[in-house]
């Protein structure tokens, strides 16, 4: 198996340090940078510490020698596409999520800036959160099984305004949702 401490790390802007102070109870740079290397055994409660420190599912800290991993190689700057002076393990999408409960929605009509084929990733909040997310893209349980999508351009105590993708689409009202959430990755097939 092999561990991938080191690059989640590394992905979420984080030095040892850091992670260490965010493990429960701290621990220090030092023992954090000893699991990484393999040089102290990756026990499941380490791996459920270091987890819920880096925001991730306990299991996406390991992976099989025999898979391959996906690579970032390349980074698009200002002076065009240059390769990484080492290439590094790319982190999926479902493992920088972590804890985080994820909903997706596939796009099956091209809709405003939405083409066919597209999934668009969101993560579920409370309502209570609702006024943070005005002119972002959210989905919402109304009744019946049904949902609202859109750019939510309003909220007055519970009720939210949500007006959907597209030209002369009308705003849609919704009351009390048990939760909304908010379009935080695009993945589009080229």
């Amino acid at each position: 198996m092999i561990n991938r401490i080191r690059s989640i790390r590394k992905e979420k802007g984080m030095t040892l340090a850091e992670l260490a102070v965010a493990c429960d109870p701290a621990t220090t740079p030092q023992t954090v940078g000893r699991l990484e290397t393999g040089t102290r055994t990756l026990s499941t409660a380490w791996m459920d510490r270091i987890g819920k420190a880096l925001g991730v599912e306990p299991e996406s800290l390991i992976r099989s020698e025999s898979a391959d991993a996906p690579e970032v190689i390349a980074a698009l700057t200002n002076a065009g596409a240059e390769a990484l002076a080492k290439p590094r393990e790319a982190i999926l999408p479902s493992e920088l999520a972590g804890n985080v409960p994820m909903v997706c929605l596939i796009v099956e009509a091209s809709q405003g800036e939405y083409r066919e084929g597209d999934q668009l990733w969101l993560r579920r909040a409370d309502p209570e959160e609702a006024g943070s997310f005005v002119n972002r893209d959210v989905l919402v349980p109304r009744a019946g099984g049904r949902f609202a999508f859109g750019r939510l351009i309003d909220r007055q105590g519970t009720l939210v305004g949500i007006l959907p993708p597209g030209v002369g689409q009308k705003q849609q009202v919704v009351d009390n949702p048990p939760w909304l959430a908010i379009a935080t990755m695009l993945v589009r097939p080229l």
